[in-house]
């Protein structure tokens, strides 16, 4: 049975439709799956097979610990979504409902590797010389 409907495949695959660029989706579960991380594999897996250019790459978070050091991923499920390089994009928990709009949107961006802020926003960024670690934490309601 699939996560994602007829209608959501079709608007995905649509969306999907300009990447410039092949996205890696880098999920982390474990053999013993917690809380969601089957369902997030699973809609993983199915996001990366409507496109060629979009792979799912499925780790164990506890076979695989350095995999996971690499990414910075401390906790499960988690996705990274990688460009032609890593820019930091992380979902932790499954990205669904809202979420999953935001799991779509970053691949785009992933994909282009073009941030899409205003000019006075960039500025600002670019005047930042201190690492920021930026967490946005969302819950179903």
């Amino acid at each position: 049975m699939t996560l994602l409907d007829d209608g959501t495949r079709q608007e995905v695959k649509k969306a999907l439709g300009e990447l410039p660029n092949a996205v890696r989706l880098v999920m982390f579960t474990q053999e013993f799956e917690c809380q969601f991380c089957r369902e997030t594999r699973q809609l993983i897996e199915e996001v990366a097979s409507l496109d060629a250019r979009i792979n799912a790459e499925i780790y164990d978070f506890v076979l695989d610990k350095q995999e996971a050091a690499v990414y910075g991923i401390d906790k499960i499920p988690a996705v990274a979504v990688i460009g032609e390089q890593d820019y930091g994009i992380r979902f932790f928990g499954i990205p669904s409902g809202y979420e999953f709009s935001s799991l779509i949107e970053s691949i785009k961006l992933a994909s282009t590797g073009e941030p899409q802020l205003s000019s006075a926003a960039l500025e600002y960024v670019q005047g930042i010389r201190e690492p920021v670690h930026i967490q946005v934490y969302v819950t179903p309601t």
